[in-house]
């Protein structure tokens, strides 16, 4: 395991053993613990051992290695309750899209039904755009590629 943690970090403190969580699955790379707020029941999240802020802040290194347990907690989570018809699994980034821990993290919300209290809400702002926009977007984005 890496050794790197943030004294002030909520999750390196649950890693390191000085609050408790309720472990579903941990290794040397991640640990894997529900969520206090439970969402939906099962509401997990999943955490690399080494400290790192957000996904911008991970090196394909570090993709490789944490993010390879996606599925097998998904399919764990997902088989604890028959009644699971699918799960979000979702990544925030920055304060601005609600990420409320600043310590990179995987969230794995079971959904129980289309009634079972949970929302993500998407706006179609697609008429906004002509296809002269998307395509300036788009190389925009692909400029990026060439910079790493």
């Amino acid at each position: 395991m890496e050794k790197t943690m943030n004294d002030d970090c909520i999750f390196c403190k649950i890693i390191q053993g000085e609050i408790p969580s309720y472990t579903v699955f941990e290794n040397d790379d991640v640990k894997a613990f529900l969520d206090i707020s439970q969402v939906t029941p099962g509401h997990t999240l999943m955490i690399p051992k080494k400290h790192i802020a957000n996904m911008f802040e991970f090196s394909k290194e570090d993709a490789a290695k944490y993010l390879k347990y996606i599925p097998e907690i998904a399919r764990a989570v997902k088989g604890f309750d028959p009644e699971i018809k699918g799960m979000n699994i979702a990544n925030n980034n920055g304060a601005v899209a609600y990420q409320s821990v600043f310590h990179a993290h995987i969230h794995f919300v079971p959904r129980y039904s289309d009634h079972d209290g949970f929302k993500m809400v998407w706006t179609d702002n697609s008429a906004q755009y002509d296809n002269e926009q998307y395509q300036a977007i788009a190389d925009k984005i692909k400029q990026q590629f060439e910079v790493e």
